[in-house]
């Protein structure tokens, strides 16, 4: 296993790496819509959600993939009446065949954010 980091994408806000790469395999922590510096950004679901989905490609590009690569995707949203805005950005950002995924509404998240996704990736060593 190895380490996957990018100044690219904010810092890890725990013990847990940005991604962890095991063989062809790239996993991201969650990630949510915050900027370099720790700043939340976006006023609503769907600018939170495009930034979110912003720092997974980041991540991954430091991996040496894109969302292109993701094979499954997990959405922890904090108001499941948000999810149609969230898979509106969600489907701009991914192509058919769109990945696995897994959607689920959460009480709260580490910090005060609508929305974060992990996901894991197929990127050739």
């Amino acid at each position: 296993m190895e380490e996957v980091s990018t100044d690219e994408a904010p810092a890890s806000i725990g013990p847990f790496s940005q991604a962890i790469r095991d063989g062809d395999t790239v996993y991201v922590s969650g990630q949510g819509p915050v900027d370099r510096s720790g700043e939340i950004v976006g006023d609503d679901v769907a600018e939170q959600t495009a930034r979110t989905l912003e720092n997974v490609d980041a991540v991954l590009r430091a991996a040496g993939g894109s969302l292109d690569d993701v094979v499954k995707a997990t959405v922890f949203v904090r108001d499941m009446d948000a999810y149609d805005v969230v898979n509106e950005v969600y489907a701009e950002s991914f192509s058919p065949p769109f990945p696995a995924r897994s959607a689920v509404e959460v009480r709260d998240l580490p910090i005060d954010i609508e929305v974060e996704i992990e996901v894991i990736a197929s990127i050739p060593e």
